[in-house]
This record gives structure tokens, C-alpha cells and sequence, in this order.
């Protein structure tokens, strides 16, 4: 028999998906009565069946408690995080082929002591540097290899303690407080134990203020 999700589940399923809604509960400016009369026609399609609208506010106001806050675990990975800021990035991506792998690995190993970071999808390869090496990249490939050029960006770069590794959450966490500044996650890549995240130059003070709030109030939670 298959199991059918409950008003609860889905509930807790929709507040997820919305960063507005999250925000509003977590601020405590929320109006749940509200929120429910949002919610009731997507869970009644779900569950093919009509909802009483105070069973949908019970259900946000349940969900709303632990929604987006972070474990105690999480937290103290949060709080011995550093954060440190580049400016003038450039991501490019380019057609990912044999030759243009090659390549790409070929500029990361010579420039081991630049910024630049590679990442492979399927299609493509993306790479994330400095200005500064734009002329010395853009040279190593055709124009018809190139598929996107962006420039005037920012790199925030988050180190965190080795714990990331195996704790789920921690980078969601980053993401989620930039998202809830409507800032747009241009790229992100995690390496070992750092989470790079790319967003326009224009957005990199408030992107910056809002992770740094994020390891501050950590850091007050967990003072050891």
C-alpha cells in the first residue's frame, strides 16, 4: 500500500519551496491565516481532496518552528566559518570537447597559484578567475568554443572547518540567506572545504553583509 503524504508533510513541502514565506515566518511578521488561504488550493490538488483551512494553519505554524533554522551541528560549522571577498571575477563556459578539456586542465595547472575555478557539466566546462587572466584565457579558445562570457562579478568565498564534509545543510544554509536578500546566485562551486558563490558586482556588498550576519548570529548561539 502506498503511503499518501499528509496536510502537514505537504505543507512543510510548499513552505520549502518558497523563500518569501520563509521569511516572513522566520521574522514573525507572517500572517498564517494568509499563508493557508495561499497553500489550500496547491495541497487540495495534491491530495485530490478539500482541506479545512485550520488544519493547513496548524500544519504552517508546526512547520514554521524548526523551518530553515539550522542543527546545533550546523550552527557551530557556520560560526568557524571565514568569509573573504573577490572582486573582478569573470565566468566564462565553454564547449566542453577533448580539446577544450585539455586545455582547461592545462591553465589550472598552471595556475595553481591564481584564482581560477573549473567545473564540468555534460555540455560544457565552466571556469571562474580573475580579470586579470581574462586575455591569457580567452586566447586558449576558438570564439565559437565560448558560449557565455560574464563579466563585473563576485567571488564570496566561505572556509569552513572540515566538518562540511560530512554534515548536510551547511551550504544551504549560505545559499538561503543570499536568496532571502532576492540576490541572484550567479555560479557556485564547492571545493574541499570551501563554498564559492559568484553573484553580480552590484550585489556583492549585501551578498557579503548577509553571510556575514549569518556567522555572527551563529557565533552568538554557539560561543564556544
Amino acid at each position: 500500500m502506498v503511503k499518501t503524504k499528509s496536510v502537514s508533510e505537504h505543507t512543510r513541502e510548499l513552505l520549502e519551496e518558497d523563500i518569501a514565506m520563509q521569511d516572513a515566518i522566520e521574522r514573525r511578521y507572517a500572517n498564517y491565516s494568509s499563508i493557508a488561504r495561499i497553500l489550500k488550493p496547491k495541497i487540495e490538488e495534491r491530495l485530490g481532496r478539500k482541506v479545512l483551512p485550520v488544519s493547513i494553519i496548524t500544519s504552517v505554524k508546526r512547520a514554521g518552528h524548526g523551518l530553515m533554522q539550522p542543527t546545533s551541528q550546523i550552527r557551530n560549522i557556520i560560526a568557524k566559518s571565514i568569509i573573504n571577498v573577490r572582486s573582478d571575477v569573470v565566468k566564462i563556459s565553454i564547449e566542453k570537447t577533448r580539446r577544450t578539456v585539455d586545455l582547461a586542465r592545462r591553465l589550472l595547472s598552471d595556475s595553481h597559484e591564481d584564482f581560477l575555478q573549473l567545473s564540468e557539466s555534460t555540455s560544457a566546462i565552466t571556469l571562474i578567475f580573475d580579470e586579470s587572466m581574462l586575455e591569457k584565457i580567452i586566447k586558449q579558445f576558438q570564439t565559437s568554443e565560448i558560449l557565455e562570457e560574464q563579466r563585473s562579478l563576485g567571488a564570496i568565498i566561505v572556509h569552513s572547518p572540515t566538518e562540511i564534509i560530512s554534515t548536510p545543510g551547511c551550504a544551504i544554509a549560505f545559499y538561503n540567506r543570499i536568496s532571502r536578500q532576492r540576490i541572484n546566485i550567479e555560479d557556485t562551486v564547492s571545493c574541499y572545504t570551501d563554498t564559492i558563490i559568484v553573484v553580480n558586482m552590484t550585489e556583492i556588498a549585501r551578498a557579503f553583509g548577509a553571510l556575514t550576519d549569518l556567522v555572527n548570529e551563529a557565533r552568538i548561539s554557539n560561543p564556544d
